[in-house]
């Protein structure tokens, strides 16, 4: 099968690739795809000087309404540069995800990230009820991946409190790039994330559509 959106994702079109081994993900815009391959051209920084490697596993997550799809792969090719590109290998089927924290959301959030007693206001980046990628202003040195922070999220019902785990950072002047994984989230405040992630992907859905 061959079928963009079902087999595998729109050219021009964004993707979360997942890194397993690193924890982490990357949005990227997709160059070319078919059923066999697919090259994608990552956001410039977002990787926080970690490399991916040749032969290893990723998985592609894209959004084609009503599903969010997933397709496995291996890196066959890297190439470095201004303008960075990957060209992966499909090694499985396209398949519906079933994983609801691969759902992410891009929408203006304020945030709060407490490092060290001391809190740090920001921009949320985008936004699962797995974690967060935000933008907070630097004090002190920044925090290692593995520390433990806490994160108000500033949401329009309300703010939510929750602990999380760094998972990288990146320093852009004055300012850090966090990617944060939520820990001990009860399941009223996922339904939260949840129901607003969706609420951002419509509202996406109805600009695209205008």
């Amino acid at each position: 099968m061959n079928t963009p959106g079902v087999d595998h994702p729109h050219r021009d079109g964004e993707v979360e690739v997942v890194l397993p081994g690193h924890r982490v993900s990357v949005n990227a815009r997709v160059e070319a795809a078919d059923a066999a391959t697919v090259v994608v051209r990552p956001s410039v920084g977002e990787f926080a000087g970690q490399v991916v490697r040749i032969g290893e596993e990723v998985q592609l997550v894209w959004h084609d309404a009503p599903d969010v799809r997933m397709v496995t792969a291996e890196v066959a090719t890297v190439q470095h540069g201004a303008v960075p590109r990957w060209h992966l290998d499909v090694t499985a089927p396209a398949e519906p995800v079933q994983r609801r924290e691969a759902v992410r959301g891009r929408f203006a959030v304020r945030l709060t990230v407490t490092v060290d007693g001391v809190d740090l206001a920001g921009d949320v980046l985008d936004l699962s009820e797995a974690g967060t990628r935000a933008v907070v202003d630097a004090y002190g040195a920044p925090p290692s991946p593995g520390a433990a922070v806490a994160v108000v999220l500033e949401l329009e019902d309300g703010a939510l409190t929750t602990s999380a785990e760094v998972v990288w950072y990146q320093v852009r002047g004055r300012r850090w790039t966090l990617s944060l994984r939520f820990t001990d989230l009860p399941e009223k405040d996922q339904d939260r994330l949840r129901r607003r992630v969706f609420q951002a992907m419509r509202e996406e859905r109805a600009r695209a559509a205008t």
